[in-house]
């Protein structure tokens, strides 16, 4: 036989040999990893079942069902005291409903005005967002008691109340509300008011965001988390061109 021959076939046989071991190796590696994974997937579920027994962690789950639960019962008491929404009242259901919340935001409006309208578009959109407060509306033309004696001449008029007993009693008394006099038996009365768009740039192309930001700082709603916020708190110019009127920058006059 050729020299040179045998020796090519010793040297196939060699490596041939080197790669079987070396396949071998990395069986046996395969396995031994194989045959650990169950062990660590055990101490990972021992582990779990100690945690779940844990009872710091037992009584955090316990306090979280519990707050939640109270959110919701506040939540409902709010909404069964008309929270949540933009509503319509009487002349007769007035007292009844800035008496019965913490926080209420009265809108008096005229049907034909326009300004009453964009007002309305932003209140209604405040509404379900800001629980803590009602919001309510009430027809200025229906409503002459109240239009007279809480002193309103120009709508639209937003009255911002507190919590509060009311009667009325003789101008000697130190609460006054543009000439109307009442009695505080609570926690207070009607706190402050917007009149027109003055205290809002003076333009009716105005953002719902900017309002919010207002009514936050004069204390009749609770700014948001961030998280809570609606995303449409600043309003595109499509949704801003539909709340906007053709009236006069002057706010109307009842």
């Amino acid at each position: 036989m050729d020299p040179d021959s045998v020796k090519t076939t010793l040297s196939n046989l060699a490596f041939g040999n080197v790669m079987a071991a070396a396949a071998r190796d990395y069986q046996k590696e395969v396995l031994a990893q194989q045959k650990a994974q169950p062990s660590s997937s055990t101490n990972e579920e021992i582990d779990l079942d100690e945690l779940m027994d844990d009872p710091e962690l037992e009584k955090l789950h316990a306090d979280r069902i519990a707050a939640l639960k109270k959110e919701a019962e506040k939540r409902q008491a709010l909404k069964n005291q008309g929270h949540g929404e933009y509503r319509e009242i009487t002349e007769g259901d007035f007292l009844g409903e800035v008496t019965g919340s913490e926080k209420v935001i009265c809108h008096f409006y005229h049907q034909e005005f326009y300004r009453c309208k964009i007002m309305d578009k932003h209140l209604k959109s405040l509404a379900p967002k800001h629980m803590d407060t009602k919001f309510i509306k009430l027809d200025a033309e229906n409503a002459p008691f109240f239009v007279t004696k809480l002193g309103i001449k120009t709508l639209p008029c937003v009255i911002f109340f507190r919590k509060f007993g009311i009667s009325l009693v003789p101008s000697t008394s130190s609460s006054k509300i543009s000439g109307f006099v009442l009695s505080q038996t609570g926690k207070g009365i009607a706190v402050d008011r917007l009149v027109g768009f003055q205290d809002l740039g003076g333009k009716d192309d105005f953002f719902t965001r900017t309002l919010e930001i207002l009514l936050v700082k004069k204390g009749i709603i609770s700014e948001k988390k961030h998280d809570e916020e609606d995303e449409d708190g600043v309003y595109p110019e499509s949704r801003r061109n539909a709340v906007r009127s053709s009236v006069d920058p002057d706010s109307d006059s009842d």
